[in-house]
């Protein structure tokens, strides 16, 4: 996680959104986007940039600039909120993911949310196992192949682990 920031997506973070799509393996798409992407359409990555009142888009961004990690929500139906995140492959499994949920979950707290959803594969048992960590009271149900995960957002949880040395954007 070191030598890495979390930011806000921009309208110039496209490219690299791009590439980031294009670099994830075809494993990691399906989980995240339920389906491969070997050449991510422009409205799929103009769609993943856009920050408005109803969608927020962080990124994970290396010393260099380039994106490692993207996380959205957007306000949802099942929940308050719901969530979606990717990390590279080559960065999984450094921490990248739950800082990403915790700071999207931070921010959705601030602007009233109360509730999580999020769909996660069924054979991602990485994904499974954080949520259970993160929510273990919460409420899953099988639907296709996937598993829907409505959550309480626990706002001690979120502001006890907010750190006093760095801003609440840097990692």
């Amino acid at each position: 996680m070191l030598g890495t920031q979390i930011r806000l997506a921009a309208a110039d973070d496209e490219e690299r959104v791009r590439r980031f799509l294009c670099g994830l393996s075809p494993h990691t798409q399906t989980l995240r986007f339920f389906t491969g992407l070997p050449s991510p359409a422009a409205s799929l990555v103009r769609a993943l940039v856009a920050v408005n009142e109803r969608r927020d888009v962080l990124v994970v961004t290396t010393s260099d600039g380039e994106i490692v990690g993207h996380a959205m929500s957007y306000q949802g139906g099942a929940a308050d909120v719901e969530i979606a995140v990717v990390v590279t492959d080559d960065w999984q499994g450094r921490g990248l993911g739950p800082q990403l949920i915790r700071m999207l979950l931070l921010r959705a707290f601030v602007r009233g949310a109360r509730t999580v959803a999020m769909d996660v594969m069924g054979e991602n048992r990485r994904a499974l196992r954080l949520v259970r960590r993160l929510w273990p009271d919460a409420r899953m149900t099988v639907c296709s192949g996937a598993v829907e995960v409505t959550a309480m957002i626990d706002p001690a949880v979120l502001f006890a682990e907010q750190g006093s040395v760095a801003t609440p954007l840097t990692v």
